[in-house]
């Protein structure tokens, strides 16, 4: 039901617009602002609640539009129809007579309601979507071993040099693994829940194995022209058999009313992130992040830039303590040949400790920079399935030698699209 409401609104909309008088408006009145500008304003505020899939808020909007102004035509066919999607059948009927009546719709208008009322407006019903992907992949450091074979002390001597345990040194290794994520409609205004898995299983280095589950909800709001996206999210990640970590993060995305070329668009993000470790002691912290994000989409290109500054908050137990930081981000998303489609992105990230991280046997306070290139490659094999091929590059720079590696992964993955 859901996809045909859409498709009747889409299919308004073009009428809507090839019918100029249906674009009437009430002449300007004195000492006023333009009120033909509000309604216009009220009329695209609207369309945007229904992309955004809030379609209570697109009826409200659309039905303070009809009141103000009663010969907007365009308004009363997007509410009517959205009541029929709602399940609301009484009102549209209502509203499906009125549009006949008193206006002159042409033939196209009246064939949409005829059909519309042919198949019934049936009681909202939530959609769903998810996908299943399957792969294999080979990884360079599994365990993140130190890039220099040699842990460097600071003497008064000068700097000494003792050779790592194997533990420490890079362990390369091959792995499966198997991944999903699934959408549902939690109400017609545009809540969400969604729920992700991923497993990967080492060949050899079973110590390594790790696995997590996240399940959360987002929720759309709009106030006047800003918008607001609320999300909240639990997950629970384990290593090698055994659970890890557990998190809470809430997150809001802030879109502010700024006058940008079409298709772009500038993004607030603000969030708080609770981490406990269950096999750590000292490790549980809370980090905070404040990033601006500019995407911009056309066609066949979509690119994105984020930069956010982060505070990760720790008890004084943690080793270095809390920490703060910088992460930058580009994402660049292109449709290729063959249906095919090329990904790039590359974060940059840096932490500076506030404390020493071991005093006594590591004096220096940690200073990290990780940077991290990304290339996927996705080819669709058929409607609803696609190889994809991604390579993943690692550089990690720090000054404590101990902790600084590199990385590169190689995986090739299926991919079943559900409806």
């Amino acid at each position: 039901m859901r996809g045909r409401c859409a498709a009747a609104l889409s299919v308004a909309a073009l009428l809507v617009l090839a019918w100029p008088a249906w674009a009437q408006v009430a002449p300007l009145l004195p000492q006023q602002a333009d009120p033909q500008q509000l309604e216009a304003d009220m009329y695209q505020d609207a369309l945007q609640s229904i992309a955004e899939g809030r379609k209570n808020d697109a009826s409200a909007q659309l039905m303070r539009l009809v009141e103000k102004e009663p010969e907007h035509a365009g308004a009363w066919l997007e509410v009517a129809l959205l009541q029929c999607g709602l399940g609301h059948a009484d009102e549209a009927e209502r509203l499906f007579a009125i549009i006949e009546t008193r206006f002159d719709p042409p033939l196209g208008i009246l064939e949409l309601i005829s059909n519309t009322r042919e198949h019934g407006c049936a009681h909202w019903q939530a959609s769903s979507s998810g996908s299943i992907t399957v792969g294999r992949g080979i990884d360079q450091n599994v365990n993140q071993g130190a890039s220099n074979p040699n842990y460097i002390i600071d003497s008064p001597t000068g700097q000494i040099e003792l050779p790592l345990a194997a533990d420490f040194l890079p362990k390369h290794d091959q792995y499966s693994v198997l991944s999903g994520d699934y959408l549902r409609d939690l109400s017609p205004n545009g809540s969400i829940g969604f729920a992700q898995f991923q497993a990967r299983h080492n060949d050899q280095l079973h110590q390594y194995d790790s696995a997590s589950l996240f399940v959360g909800v987002d929720t759309p709001w709009r106030f006047g022209r800003w918008t607001l996206r609320t999300s909240g999210m639990l997950g629970l990640v384990s290593l090698g058999g055994q659970f890890y970590q557990r998190q809470l993060q809430l997150q809001a995305r802030v879109g502010p009313p700024l006058t940008l070329p079409a298709g772009v668009q500038f993004n607030v993000i603000t969030g708080l992130t609770h981490t406990q470790y269950l096999t750590l002691t000292n490790f549980n912290s809370t980090t905070a992040e404040l990033r601006g994000q500019l995407t911009r989409r056309t066609d066949d290109l979509y690119t994105s830039a984020s930069l956010g500054y982060l505070d990760d908050r720790a008890s004084e137990s943690r080793p270095g303590g809390s920490k703060h930081g910088w992460q930058a981000n580009l994402l660049a998303r292109h449709t290729l040949g063959w249906g095919s489609t090329g990904e790039l992105g590359y974060m940059r990230q840096t932490w500076k400790s506030d404390s020493a991280y071991l005093p006594g046997l590591i004096d220096q306070v940690r200073d990290q920079q990780t940077q991290v290139l990304r290339g996927t490659l996705v080819y669709p094999v058929k409607k609803n399935q696609s190889l994809q091929l991604e390579l993943r590059a690692v550089r990690n720079r720090e000054n404590i030698s101990i902790f600084a590696y590199n990385n590169r992964q190689l995986q090739l993955s299926w991919q079943w699209l559900m409806p």
